[in-house]
């Protein structure tokens, strides 16, 4: 696949480090989104209102942009994982500021939706439920 530039490359690690666990279960979303600093917004410490995790490894989540994943066809970024992946959904149920963010987990197996840039994934489009 194509080398990604730096920013790409800096936009895939954030992906990783806020969507890819594989050993993620529902007890563990209060102390992984503040073990790993995921705020609603880049410049605050917001909570963020909803997180998914994707159990699987990287290179099997790369997989989506390569060929493992189908564009959608009002998106030219967007693709959708042609077998469904097992995640973790944390869903804000108190808290306004990091680290005082407190999530429900819920487990459930999608496919999933991500955005890919140069052939890596950059983005986790989390309104799209298939």
């Amino acid at each position: 696949s194509k080398v990604p530039t730096a920013a790409v490359k800096q936009r895939y690690k954030k992906f990783i480090r806020q969507h890819v666990f594989g050993a993620m279960n529902v007890q563990r979303c209060d102390s992984e989104i503040r073990t790993r600093r995921i705020t609603g917004s880049q410049n605050d410490n917001s909570c963020k209102e909803v997180n998914t995790f994707i159990l699987a490894n990287n290179n099997q989540v790369k997989a989506v942009c390569t060929g493992g994943g189908t564009r959608l066809p009002e998106n030219r970024d967007l693709y959708m994982s042609n077998k469904p992946f097992p995640v973790v959904t944390c869903t804000l149920i108190s808290g306004e500021r990091h680290p005082k963010c407190e999530y429900r987990g819920h487990r459930s197996t999608r496919k999933i939706v991500v955005g890919c840039a140069d052939d890596w994934p950059t983005h986790y489009e989390e309104g799209v439920i298939v």
